[in-house]
């Protein structure tokens, strides 16, 4: 019975609410735990649960030393799940409603440094598929957009004279975002040169495509980065993601406005974009630290 509800909640996320399918995967994923720790305790309905249950599951998920920022988020799942068994009148509380918020310490993304950044992109060889890989994640570092973003690029997205791409953000949300006038003479190049080139019987209006003449995977895109990482001898672990913690950090660190990043990364909240300040901060006291003479 239980499970029926956790499927009704997760149909009104992906129809209500417009999530991703990577965020729906989560929720479940959490709710899934949650089912399992009731059905430990002998709990079969949801009106039994209270809020000492929950504090115990959240415990429990602690000792099992998950991430504060994944005991932070499965909490939050908690809270709107129950709230909206109040509201479908499944309930007639919300027992999540009291549980206090984890503060845990937030780990700063890793990035690389402008010199490192130009050493990756000058690593891919000048085939067709290099000039594709290339062109890739100089999209990447020039937009900060993100992996989902980059692979569901259509051709009709792209404006090489304007100098900007439409991007289809989390729940489905759709933004502009600038390109360089660089980039936009090699995605001119990609498109016209190389792109009819992968293509294979069939067309796509997949912007970039695989050798075999599909659209790229997030799988496919992250073991294309892992592969540059590899060739380029840079000492870091680069996924897909670290080119938009680069591309972030590297405009707050040469003082562009914040909201202004806050608008090209597609972030809802400037508080997730001001993490970044904290990185460029860092990297002050760090040198402050090297070079002050009485250390």
């Amino acid at each position: 019975m239980i499970d029926k509800h956790i499927d009704e909640y997760i149909t009104f996320l992906k129809i209500e609410k417009g999530l991703s399918p990577a965020s729906l995967s989560s929720y479940k994923q959490d709710l899934k735990h949650y089912l399992s720790y009731l059905d430990e305790l002998g709990v079969k309905s949801l009106e039994k649960v209270d809020t000492d249950m929950l504090i115990s599951f959240i415990k429990h998920l602690n000792e099992k030393g998950l991430s504060s920022k994944t005991i932070s988020r499965t909490q939050s799942t908690l809270r709107n799940f129950h709230q909206f068994l109040l509201n479908q009148d499944v309930t007639k509380m919300n027992p999540a409603i009291k549980l206090t918020a984890v503060r845990g310490e937030k780990k700063l993304p890793e990035y690389l440094t402008i010199e490192e950044m130009e050493t990756l992109l000058a690593t891919p060889e000048d085939s067709p598929a290099g000039v594709r890989d290339s062109t890739m994640m100089e999209v990447l570092y020039a937009s900060g957009i993100r992996v989902s973003e980059l692979i569901s690029i259509k051709k009709p997205d792209v404006n090489t004279e304007m100098g900007f791409i439409r991007v289809r953000g989390k729940g489905s949300k759709e933004r502009i975002v600038p390109i360089t006038d660089f980039v936009a003479r090699q995605l001119e190049h990609y498109i016209v040169s190389i792109r009819p080139r992968l293509l294979k019987t069939e067309d796509t209006e997949d912007l970039f495509i695989t050798n075999r003449g599909r659209g790229f995977t997030r799988q496919g895109l992250w073991k294309t980065i892992k592969k540059y990482e590899v060739l380029s001898g840079i000492s870091k672990n680069i996924t897909p993601h670290t080119f938009r913690h680069s591309f972030a950090t590297h405009l707050i660190e040469n003082g562009a406005d914040l909201r202004a990043v806050q608008e090209m990364l597609g972030h809802s909240d400037i508080s997730t974009t001001q993490i970044y300040t904290q990185i460029s901060a860092s990297k002050i006291r760090e040198m402050y630290k090297q070079f002050h003479p009485r250390k």
